[in-house]
């Protein structure tokens, strides 16, 4: 409205130094055309018309902001557990040190995993019960839980005779035995490598800072994911896995389901440091992931996607993007739909400017009415409107 007032205001004199006559009717008819309605009619409809479109699509969309940033997308960060991957780690073997007994080490992994309530730790006490080892809720009483955290990467329990045992991820468990003195038992390295290479994940059991086995947890590659991330490489969006996972078995996931490049042993923090980096060097990152822990780079990504199936509220709350039936095919398509979307967004704004600086020149050459003023103002909103809601068939 106030460019509008200015435009006028200045008009008069610029007018009079090249000659030209303008009437009072033309200076209104002026003020009416460039009345900013048409601007702000075609920014809320494509927006809400992009959204529409992208719930129909079981996509919930916030605001009109994330449809128009996630055209524009160069990084995308996928978190391994429950987006590359089912999510349901299950233990599938116990591996004990040599000299140790397999029951002895059944009862530690059991023993080890009873205060960890995640599908890991309860598959680890269900394999141990299909193996004949149960724990009676008698033989728990004075026994102190030992929680998770992604500091220690490691939880377990302390006896009430003075033991303490860990299980955990493998170089957290190494460096705990490693401090106290002890040595790592000749064969555990290459069962972790082994473990790693073929696509699971080792967790070591200790007892007493003293390493006393491996157990092995499986996960399994979503289907198609693959061809999902071809799809979004073609359309020029780099795919990166972010996991806690050791090295090698991060790097055969990322080789299975086909990202572009892979973050092992990552914590909350270097998700955000990432993102940061990327976009220091002018790049605008997405982040997809469905914990708690990943709350924070969904904060800080440009375009935050939670799945919502199987994600936590956390997750869901702080993201841009809702995926409510945890499917990746959405991403690509929600990508189209944010370029579709700003192609519209050009074609009104040009059309609406091209419509205003026509009638300015009319106004200069005597030829402006009331009506034009109406057509170029009310008649181009409701053009601009009409072809912001083709972004609903997009």
């Amino acid at each position: 409205m106030s460019s509008a007032v200015i435009v006028c205001a200045t008009l008069k004199p610029f007018a009079d130094y090249v000659g030209a006559n303008i009437t009072i009717a033309a200076f209104i008819s002026l003020f009416v055309c460039l009345i900013p309605t048409t601007i702000g009619g075609l920014l809320s409809a494509i927006g809400i018309a992009g959204m529409d479109r992208a719930l129909r699509a079981n996509v919930i969309t916030k605001s009109g902001k994330a449809v128009e940033t996630a055209g524009d997308i160069d990084t995308l960060l996928l978190d391994k557990t429950g987006t590359i991957t089912i999510g349901n780690r299950k233990a599938t073997a116990f591996h004990p040190a040599q000299g140790y007994g397999v029951k002895e080490f059944t009862r530690l992994c059991v023993l080890s995993s009873v205060s960890d309530q995640t599908p890991e730790g309860k598959s680890v006490v269900e394999l141990g019960a299909e193996m004949g080892m149960k724990v009676d809720p008698l033989q728990l009483i004075g026994v102190q839980m030992v929680q998770f955290t992604a500091e220690t990467k490691c939880s377990g329990v302390d006896m009430p005779d003075g033991r303490r045992i860990r299980k955990g991820a493998s170089e957290a468990i190494l460096r705990i035995a490693a401090q106290a003195g002890n040595k790592c038992p000749a064969g555990i390295e290459e069962t972790v490598r082994r473990i790693s290479e073929n696509g699971g994940t080792p967790l070591i059991v200790s007892e007493n800072e003293q390493i006393r086995g491996v157990i092995e947890l499986q996960d399994i590659i979503k289907t198609g994911i693959r061809e999902r991330f071809e799809r979004l490489r073609k359309m020029g969006v780099k795919t990166v896995m972010v996991t806690g996972d050791n090295p090698l078995t991060a790097k055969y996931i990322a080789e299975k389901a086909g990202v572009d490049d892979f973050i092992a042993e990552a914590r909350p923090e270097d998700k955000l440091e990432y993102i940061r980096r990327e976009q220091r060097s002018g790049k605008l990152v997405a982040m997809m992931g469905d914990g708690i822990n990943d709350a924070p780079a969904l904060a800080r990504a440009d375009v935050g996607f939670a799945m919502a199936g199987n994600g936590t509220d956390t997750a869901i709350e702080t993201a841009d993007v809702a995926l409510m039936d945890d499917d990746l095919r959405k991403i690509p398509r929600f990508i189209r739909l944010s370029r579709a979307t700003f192609a519209i967004l050009v074609q009104n704004i040009t059309l609406a400017l091209g419509v205003k600086a026509l009638f300015f020149a009319l106004t200069f050459t005597g030829h402006a009415t009331m009506w034009m003023a109406v057509f170029a103002d009310v008649g181009t909103a409701l053009l601009v409107v009409a072809n912001g809601l083709r972004a609903m068939r997009q």
